[in-house]
């Protein structure tokens, strides 16, 4: 596994480990990765559906030439300050940034003067370029906004809302945890639950499209791909990361129709970000990794018992959902249908992947399931009542459509 860049340079190039790369954390990339492969498909999409005429532009008046705002130039020196002061941070001890990366953002540690020598820079460039802004005077401008052109606010406004749900749903699955210290939990970057964050991600970008007066039906069926294709390239980090969403004990010897390696049917994460001392054992000699100084490398430990990579099966039934949605896209003419096959494919995915992952399960009606498979199961219900209703009420045409159709039919002498 690879914790962070550092450990892979360290496999593939024999570099040390703990070495500055180790402040580009594998599961974090990956997640970058993520939304940047989503927002590409999304665009696609979005795009597709306004070349079919599914989409109304709005008017956008536009102003150039009046400089920077006030608010811009303080959030670029705030910017600039805190760049300042963490940077050198970073670069002084990135083994020690990396091993609790939020503590340190989030603290008063880092280079005072840093902090003040990037204000200034970032402050000077933020003037340096309001007046050149101004020279040209102030000139106006109307453009027609589609949804593509929303895209980098949808997109950011979608990582927010998702990460902050994905730690309030982990909070919930953790409560013992989180009161023993609520901060510290809060704030660090392992325990996101994915649910959580699409949940809450799609509450806050649907009210978004609504305030930007589109038809959220349209962009829910653009974002469908998307989302799974998201989901997909995260799974990828959850698994090089080993950040602990893996499955339960598997000793369970390889069956015969199991085609695949034996590390994909029972793997022992070694060198796995959460390091838990608690139910794993040392790697002696740390499996040949070397760390800088000739240190002892952070990340010495494997899982005690081998258990199943649920991630990689994951990543496999995303990609299997991710194909079916992709050729779905154009042969459904009834807006919805793609996105509640999408919210029933990743429900019914989720359900039964539940089945050998780690999670706490709850009692509730004596079912014994995790949070997920509730959520799971939720979501295969709205999924098949979204299918049904949208395919119902198309069959309903509105009387205003009807008019139209027999207008059409009369004045061209048609019954």
């Amino acid at each position: 596994m690879y914790p962070n860049l550092s450990y892979l340079f360290n496999d593939l190039f024999g570099t040390p480990a703990d070495n500055f790369l180790s402040i580009f954390q594998t599961f974090g990339l990956f997640l970058v990765l993520a939304f940047i492969a989503s927002a590409k498909i999304f665009k696609m999409e979005l795009v597709r559906k306004r070349k079919q005429g599914l989409f109304e532009p709005n008017e956008k008046t536009i102003e150039s030439g009046k400089g920077a705002s006030l608010t811009e130039i303080i959030s670029n020196s705030i910017f600039g300050f805190f760049i300042g002061l963490k940077v050198p941070l970073i670069l002084a001890d990135p083994s020690s940034f990396s091993k609790d990366a939020a503590g340190n953002i989030l603290s008063f540690k880092g280079s005072w003067i840093g902090a003040f020598l990037g204000l200034a820079i970032f402050l000077g460039y933020t003037i340096y370029l309001s007046e050149k802004d101004k020279k040209g005077g102030i000139r106006t401008e109307i453009k027609n906004m589609y949804p593509e052109h929303y895209l980098m606010p949808i997109t950011l406004m979608a990582a927010f809302f998702g990460i902050l749900g994905s730690k309030l749903f982990s909070v919930l699955e953790n409560w013992e945890q989180f009161v023993q210290a609520p901060i510290k939990t809060f704030i660090s970057g392992s325990g996101l639950t994915i649910y959580g964050g699409l949940i809450v991600a799609f509450a806050g970008v649907y009210g978004y499209i609504k305030y930007l007066k589109i038809k959220p039906i349209h962009v829910m069926d653009a974002v469908a791909p998307a989302l799974i294709i998201g989901y997909v390239v995260g799974r990828m980090g959850c698994h090089f990361a080993g950040d602990g969403d893996w499955g339960i004990v598997n000793t369970l010897p390889k069956p015969s129709w199991f085609i695949f390696p034996d590390w994909a049917w029972s793997y022992d994460y070694p060198h796995n970000v959460v390091n838990d001392i608690r139910a794993s054992t040392v790697i002696e000699n740390c499996g040949g990794v070397t760390a800088v100084g000739g240190a002892d490398p952070l990340y010495c430990t494997k899982l005690a018992s081998p258990v199943f990579p649920t991630p990689l099966y994951e990543i496999f039934f995303g990609l299997m959902i991710f194909t079916i949605l992709w050729i779905l896209r154009k042969q459904f003419r009834i807006a919805g249908l793609l996105f509640f096959s999408y919210v029933l494919l990743n429900g019914v995915e989720r359900f039964f992947i539940e089945q050998i992952r780690v999670n706490e399960k709850y009692d509730l009606l004596h079912l014994g399931w995790s949070l997920s498979q509730w959520i799971a199961s939720l979501l295969i219900i709205i999924g098949i009542a979204g299918l049904i209703f949208q395919y119902k009420r198309d069959e309903k045409l509105p009387v205003s459509k009807i008019l139209e159709i027999a207008t059409k039919k009369i004045s061209t002498g048609r019954s």
